[in-house]
């Protein structure tokens, strides 16, 4: 086994073979230049690659191919093996409606000035004209529904409303299938202790069978503000309402504590005329001596804002 791994260990270190190795070689690849260098005419299948569909529209026979028939140097046709060929037809400008069909009938010479180039002969086109059939698409915008679950840090809540970008979704189609779409939901996100402004892109639950429906947009962008949260406290009066005519009150206390929350960058601007706290006498009975107070008014900014005070006593004086 030594005595023949060492004779072709000698036997590449002899110069003989190393030229005899180098002719073969530079043989071999004048071979495939020679061979590459001559034309062949050949008939392959192109896939058709549609391109500005009208929106409106839905084409029906999609799998339909292109054969055509090259004349070509084999340099040219290595583009062909090693990578899958295709047409380009644009239903902007190639085609034109005739009957229920979109009609695509161009000559050799228009695909030589558009697709091909000059070393490249186009024999015959087969089919041609190819038509296409199509069904009217329904265009559509739905809705987006946001799932989210977040949980902020101590301290921490959102400042504005959540937001979509974008906050409505484009859909074309087949009408029976886009009718059925009333609104698209987004995958569930959830953040925890969350301290920073949001800016999260969500994916869309998109239907099972999309294969014909087109959307503007597969995913979303959420956002919001998020800031530091303190607790503020003021004391609003009360004010009572629906009291019968000809009948006075004597109500305690006038003034209640109504706390809330509040971002610091708006906490300054909030006042007491931003709050009214009403009792309605409408809404007790004979045998009750107390008006419960409640907040029907208070600034968009607060969150959680809540009356200290549950109870209001109250005597009939007149």
């Amino acid at each position: 086994m030594k005595k023949l791994k060492a004779d072709i260990i000698a036997s590449f270190k002899n110069k003989r073979i190393n030229v005899f190795i180098l002719f073969l070689l530079f043989a071999f690849v004048i071979l495939i230049f020679t061979k590459l260098s001559k034309e062949y005419t050949n008939t392959i299948p192109f896939e058709i690659k549609k391109l500005n569909i009208p929106q409106e529209n839905v084409i029906l026979n999609d799998s339909l191919n292109l054969n055509i028939t090259l004349k070509t140097h084999g340099f040219k046709w290595l583009k062909y093996y090693f990578s899958e060929p295709k047409i380009e037809i644009d239903f902007s400008k190639d085609v034109y409606k005739k009957e229920g069909v979109f009609v695509w009938n161009k000559s050799s010479s228009y695909l030589n000035n558009t697709q091909f180039d000059k070393q490249v002969e186009i024999l015959s086109i087969t089919p041609n004209p190819i038509t296409f059939r199509y069904g009217d698409n329904m265009v559509k915008k739905v809705p987006v529904i946001l799932k989210a679950d977040i949980s902020f840090s101590p301290g921490f809540n959102m400042s504005s409303s959540l937001i979509s970008e974008p906050d409505s979704i484009t859909v074309v189609g087949p009408d029976i299938l886009v009718s059925e779409i009333t609104a698209l939901e987004t995958e569930v996100l959830t953040l925890k202790d969350v301290r920073a402004d949001l800016s999260e892109t969500i994916q869309l639950k998109l239907p099972k069978s999309i294969s014909n429906l087109k959307f503007s947009s597969k995913q979303i962008v959420l956002k919001g503000q998020v800031e530091k949260y303190t607790e503020g406290t003021l004391k609003i009066p009360v004010s009572i309402i629906n009291t019968p005519k000809n009948t006075k009150l004597k109500y305690f206390p006038k003034v209640v504590s109504v706390s809330y929350y509040v971002s610091l960058s708006s906490f300054n601007t909030i006042v007491p005329k931003d709050f009214k706290v009403v009792c309605d006498f409408n809404k007790t009975n004979e045998s009750q001596s107390f008006l419960i107070p409640e907040l029907v008014q208070y600034p968009e900014t607060v969150k959680n804002a809540r009356v200290g005070q549950q109870r209001i006593e109250f005597i009939i004086t007149k």
